[in-house]
């Protein structure tokens, strides 16, 4: 040693200590050892390498050094037992090399020779009598370590292997720490079965330890638990269910923190799963519900003693608070639905009573959404089955909400036209000044604003078809350029000369009296006259109410699976309400009704409450004729099956036959026949 005697090691000695109470970091705590080992030792190169146990490696993990090498650097592994460093760690001896250059036996040192080493010293770090790694210094000068210096060394090296094994402590409780404020904080947001397995993964790699478990206690078998996840390696294992009585486990269960470091196959020799699996030490803590009561417990067992200053307990502890309210949360789900299993047989009743409406939605009349199978409708569907094929223009009259847009879609769907657009313009929407701007389009400067060429919708559907709704609002100077549009199919822009020839069905809309309008002399009666070449009335919801329920079930299918609401059937007091009402609002005033009933519905049956039916609307009682009884569900389901069997001329099966126009499959018509008593009449059958 350059600076020799007593007082110069006892500081070096100290110096470590105080690194190992002031230094927690690798790289502070590193560069302390280093610094004050250099005060005593001179060395141009000094390593740590630590083990891996999980790996069986050691990796460099400190080095400095002056001198350049291609071979050693920070990350370099070496297997123990096949090289200088792993036979200092394997046998746990010290290893002195006074000359280099006359004494080396591994391919390693060969490597550390060709740097300019001519001597060095390694020593095992021991911590309690297990290796967790070397500490090795070298020089460029030969014979210069001796006896004393090595014995030096192999003193410094209990402080340092004390400093280290504290910094990994350190860092394992602080990854710990980490995950743990990643589940407060929902960056690892997993609940249940996932939630337990990422735990003992994590608990596994942030302790160093091979196995971690969670279990939880088996009600109504004390003494019993069942794993609810298990680390074991680097793999979970299954469906395990155990007695606790013979194992290590019995206390934690009963409550106790349960800490065995070494010897734990001679204090539980009847638990032979300890044995096959290797293991010496066994941490274990319970887990507690809110009513302080024992839900299980969490344990780490590992095949080498789990060191007093490694930090299992804080680290459990703050693991088992988070996995029992888990476990807690788990077992009022099941009761939960325990519960909901008990109104099953309630729920099951209720459907039946309203599931053929909802079979039935994409039926015999569901044609683009204009659901129901009324008369008034099955006649406005007629027309537009009649004129769909043709290039006619379709005047589409109704009152608000009736849904004259859908009778619109359904036109130009079933036409040759449906490959190509269809272009709606709300000519209530725009205003006076923009509309034949929105019709027609616009060059460039033809007006203050205009900074491009518009194309106008008229021009977008050419070769389609073009909705114009609410049409009797057009001002009267539009009306005169749509008029030129519908005779000579020809129009030109705003602000140009140009004319633009254009192939385009016109469908009209509007919920006005156009003849009234006529004349009063808001409307141009030659342009009514063009317009209404078809025209196609669409029949209020107070002319139609044989159709609400299967409306109220078209929409409230829609709404149920939009908002992720459980509800799917209508009670009968709420059907017969909704019968009842007149509907000013028409389709769409049920439809908003039901959105609103479906966003504040609970639970799987919808009830309407007194409040939902607009006040001060009329509302009559929901029965087909003065002075007759209330229709039920079941009866108005028996009128509709005979009325598509008198239609199909009571054919059950075959493309025409009944069967069919109801969206059902023929045994399931027979089957509701034979319910509900219907029978062919005498004189139908041949």
């Amino acid at each position: 040693m350059d600076a020799t005697g007593p007082a110069a090691v006892y500081q070096t000695l100290l110096e470590i200590n105080n690194a190992l109470i002031s230094n927690l970091t690798r790289e502070g705590l590193f560069h302390a050892i280093a610094t004050a080992i250099g005060r005593v030792i001179p060395f141009e190169r000094i390593a740590v390498f630590l083990h891996d146990p999980g790996r069986d490696v050691l990796t460099l993990s400190i080095f400095e050094s002056s001198l350049h090498s291609s071979y050693f650097a920070v990350g370099l592994e070496m297997r123990p037992g096949e090289s200088h460093v792993g036979w200092v760690f394997k046998e746990q001896k010290p290893l002195l090399r006074s000359d280099l250059e006359a004494e080396r036996t591994y391919p390693a040192e060969e490597r550390a020779l060709a740097d300019g080493v001519r001597s060095y010293m390694i020593v095992p770090l021991l911590v309690r009598g297990r290796a967790i790694g070397t500490l090795a210094v070298a020089t460029t000068a030969a014979n210069r370590y001796t006896a004393e210096t090595l014995a030096f060394l192999q003193e410094a090296a209990k402080q340092v292997a004390l400093a280290i094994e504290n910094m990994q402590a350190y860092e394992a409780l602080t990854r710990a720490e980490e995950m743990l404020r990643a589940i407060a904080e929902g960056t690892a947001a997993v609940t249940g079965r996932d939630f337990f397995y990422s735990l003992v993964r994590h608990l596994a790699t942030a302790l160093h330890v091979r196995h971690a478990f969670l279990t939880e206690c088996v009600p109504d078998r004390p003494g019993r638990v069942r794993m609810l996840a298990y680390w074991k390696g680097d793999h979970f294992a299954e469906n395990i269910e155990y007695d606790v009585a013979p194992t290590p486990c019995r206390l934690a269960i009963e409550g106790e923190t349960v800490v065995y470091h070494t010897d734990l196959q001679r204090l539980f020799p009847e638990d032979r799963y300890l044995v096959d699996i290797g293991a010496q030490s066994f941490v274990g803590i319970p887990v507690w519900n809110s009513a302080h009561q024992v839900a299980g417990h969490l344990a780490v067992l590992d095949d080498k003693p789990l060191g007093e200053t490694s930090p299992v307990m804080p680290v459990l502890r703050a693991f088992a608070a988070r996995a029992g309210a888990e476990i807690e949360r788990l077992r009022a789900d099941q009761r939960l639905r325990q519960a909901l299993a008990e109104v099953e047989a309630l729920k099951n009743r209720l459907h039946a009573e309203n599931v053929y409406l909802q079979e039935e939605i994409r039926g015999e009349h569901n044609f683009a959404e204009m659901v129901g199978s009324s008369p008034a409708l099955l006649a406005c569907l007629r027309q537009v089955e009649q004129v769909a094929a043709t290039d006619s223009t379709v005047l589409v009259l109704g009152e608000t909400g009736t849904g004259k847009e859908l009778i619109a879609r359904a036109v130009h769907s079933r036409s040759a036209r449906h490959e190509r657009p269809l272009v709606k313009v709300n000519c209530s929407a725009i205003s006076a000044g923009l509309v034949e701007s929105e019709l027609f389009g616009h060059v460039k400067g033809a007006f203050t604003g205009a900074l491009d060429r518009r194309i106008g919708r008229f021009e977008l559907a050419d070769g389609g078809t073009i909705f114009l709704d609410e049409v009797g609002d057009l001002p009267p100077e539009t009306q005169v350029k749509l008029l030129r549009v519908l005779q000579e199919r020809e129009f030109e822009p705003v602000g140009s000369s140009r004319t633009i020839k254009v192939n385009v069905r016109v469908i009209a809309a509007t919920n006005r009296n156009l003849e009234e309008a006529v004349a009063s002399g808001r409307f141009r009666a030659d342009l009514f006259y063009r317009l209404n070449v078809f025209p196609i009335r669409v029949p209020p919801l107070r002319d139609r109410h044989g159709d609400i329920p299967q409306l109220t079930m078209f929409f409230l299918a829609r709404f149920a699976k939009e908002f992720g609401k459980p509800v799917e059937v209508v009670s009968r007091s709420t059907m017969e309400r909704l019968i009842g009402y007149d509907w000013p609002g028409n389709v769409r005033e049920l439809q908003n009704i039901i959105e609103r009933a479906a966003v504040l519905s609970s639970g799987r049956v919808l009830e309407l409450g007194p409040d939902l039916l607009p006040i001060g609307r009329p509302q009559r009682v929901a029965q087909p004729e003065a002075g007759t009884e209330a229709v039920t569900l079941e009866e108005m389901e028996r009128r509709h099956i005979r009325a598509a069997l008198e239609r199909s001329r009571w054919v059950v099966e075959g493309p025409t036959g009944a069967a069919k126009g109801l969206g059902l499959h023929p045994n399931t018509l027979r089957s509701r026949m034979s319910r509900l008593g219907i029978t062919r009449p005498p004189h139908e059958i041949s």
